[in-house]
């Protein structure tokens, strides 16, 4: 029987070789008593091949699932926001999203904090609110209108800007056709209820102007020289500055100054230049403030907690009760008290304080949040391009909304003298809404501009996207179903 015999004899192997495994594997208390337990058959299959049994997971949950890395949720959460934050979108989403809801907001605390104020005139609740809207209505065409031009188009508007905008500030100063408001010669009257404020126009104008004449002399190589540098951009602003100040708007002309420091910064001034153009503007400051006894007063209610001899701190205190009475999420919308007569210009100046005291702590760092997007996302343009306009407009008109909300936030929040200026955006007054909404609309183009936004926003065109899957489906043969 040799088949029979030959087929035991490797039985016989398979054997010995199992009881050997199930030998070493046997625990060593247990190996004296009684023979092992014979292998199933699947631990024969993998004894006679030679794998290796799988190993068993590190450590499992009470689900039975593999549990993470301590902080693998937390790194990984981080690491998903870094990569949406680094997207080419990002600043174009974040300027168009924030100035949207800014301006939003800011009609709706417009019709809240007017209201009290149009019937005490003798006007009708929503007579603030309705010139408001129109302005924000031709706002937005005008953002849409900026947002859709091309650089060169920006360039080629900026002088006909400055030069306009020059020509209506010396037409202010003109008797029978300047209006004054507040003590502030600074007002044109255009029939009805609309007037203009033509140095609102000027920050535009600088920005535009400035940059421009920047950007050509970098193309020349000639801003390593400081008279190229001063000369004539110095000159101008001063000319600005002058026309503001001769109708006693120290608000608007400390804004110019920002922007002017703003397109020396960017422009790489020396620091010693850039300290002695800083100096000069402080002492001509100082001057005006010391000379003025409105000024004066001004300056002496900074973190003033009562109204003080003659009410002199008046606004400055009421505006410190308005945000103290709202707490955490505020009184409720349209539920203010200082607005009945208590805080003077609720809808313009002062309109954080209505917002704080209706909204609260969450509503004002709302407010907060979406000016800092702002912000961060204009620097983010001037940061990435290669374009020196698009660096130098993008960095100015930054340096203005930032610079400009932080003087009335400040002011509000009694940190810095009461400027006389609007929050951006926000408060009421279509004279600086409307340039600053072409201004952010200028913001978006340059977002738009950057090489790798403008390749994702032409992936998301339906034409193109069609286009291109048509590309990737392979053509098939003419008796293929």
């Amino acid at each position: 029987m040799p088949a029979e015999e030959s087929s035991a004899a490797p039985r016989g192997d398979r054997s010995r070789a199992t009881a050997a495994i199930s030998r070493a594997l046997t625990p060593p208390l247990l190996a004296g008593v009684g023979s092992p337990a014979p292998l199933g058959p699947a631990l024969r299959v993998r004894s006679v091949t030679g794998s290796r049994r799988p190993s068993a997971p590190r450590s499992k949950g009470r689900s039975g699932s593999p549990r993470s890395p301590r902080g693998g949720g937390v790194r990984r959460m981080y690491e998903q926001a870094r990569r949406a934050w680094d997207r080419p979108l990002t600043a174009y989403y974040l300027i168009l999203g924030a100035g949207l809801l800014i301006t939003v907001l800011g009609l709706v605390m417009v019709y809240s904090a007017s209201m009290i104020k149009a019937l005490e005139l003798d006007k009708p609740g929503t007579y603030f609110f309705r010139k408001q809207f129109l302005a924000a209505v031709i706002g937005a065409g005008l953002m849409a209108l900026a947002a859709r031009m091309p650089t060169k188009l920006h360039r080629a508007f900026a002088y006909p800007l400055l030069m306009g905008t020059v020509f209506l500030m010396v037409l202010v100063q003109v008797p029978g056709i300047g209006m004054s408001v507040n003590g502030n010669r600074n007002w044109l009257y255009l029939g009805g209820p609309f007037q203009l404020q033509p140095s609102e126009f000027g920050k535009l104008a600088l920005v535009l102007w400035g940059a421009d004449l920047l950007a050509r002399k970098q193309d020349k190589r000639l801003l390593t020289q400081w008279k190229h540098m001063l000369v004539p951009l110095v000159p101008v602003a001063f000319m600005l500055l002058g026309l503001i100040m001769l109708g006693g708007d120290m608000g608007t002309a400390i804004i110019l100054t920002a922007i002017l420091f703003g397109l020396l910064w960017l422009a790489g001034a020396p620091t010693r230049l850039f300290a002695g153009v800083l100096a000069f503007a402080g002492v001509i400051a100082f001057v005006l403030i010391k000379t003025s006894p409105n000024r004066m007063s001004r300056l002496a209610c900074i973190g003033a907690s009562e109204p003080g001899p003659g009410d002199s701190c008046w606004q400055a205190v009421h505006g410190i009760y308005a945000l103290a009475s709202g707490g955490w999420f505020g009184s409720g919308l349209g539920a203010s008290v200082e607005k009945w007569g208590q805080l003077p210009e609720p809808h313009t100046d002062f309109i954080f304080a209505i917002t704080g005291e209706e909204l609260g702590l969450a509503g004002t760092l709302s407010v907060l949040a979406l000016f800092a997007a702002l912000g961060y996302a204009g620097i983010r343009v001037a940061g990435r391009t290669e374009d020196p306009f698009v660096r130098y407009a993008a960095g100015g008109v930054t340096t203005w909304i930032t610079v400009q909300a932080v003087i009335n936030i400040g002011a509000v929040l009694g940190l810095l003298p009461i400027a006389g200026v609007p929050l951006p955006l926000f408060s009421y007054g279509g004279s600086a809404l409307l340039p600053t909404m072409f201004a952010v609309g200028l913001l978006i183009a340059f977002a738009r501009e950057d090489p790798a936004a403008k390749a994702a926003l032409a992936m998301r065109r339906p034409g193109v996207r069609w286009k291109t899957m048509r590309r990737r489906v392979k053509k098939r043969p003419s008796g293929e179903r």
